[in-house]
């Protein structure tokens, strides 16, 4: 799948694991997810993921867009706090 634009941020210290990285937030750009749905976007990274994914990692918030979608966007989204953990 060819990226625009990729970026992976550790977002484990909001989540009461500084030490442990388990949560992530990825967004991809991909010119791939134009005409498709949400799930089919994750499903899509969840497969070329499949094998970082059967480790350590304990979430993975995805954010999926086509370059159109991003180009009106252009942000990373802000993610929600933290309801569990030891925060």
């Amino acid at each position: 799948m060819p990226l625009q634009h990729l970026e992976v941020i550790n977002e484990s210290d909001r989540h009461g694991t500084p030490t442990d990285d388990s949560h992530f937030k990825l967004v991809v750009v991909s010119e791939t997810f134009t005409g498709k749905r949400l799930l089919q976007r994750h499903r899509l990274v969840n497969k070329a993921l499949a094998e970082l994914l059967a480790g350590p990692i304990h979430a993975l918030a995805l954010h999926t867009y086509s370059p159109d979608e991003w180009q009106q966007l252009n942000e990373v989204p802000a993610s929600p706090a933290c309801r569990g953990g030891s925060n």
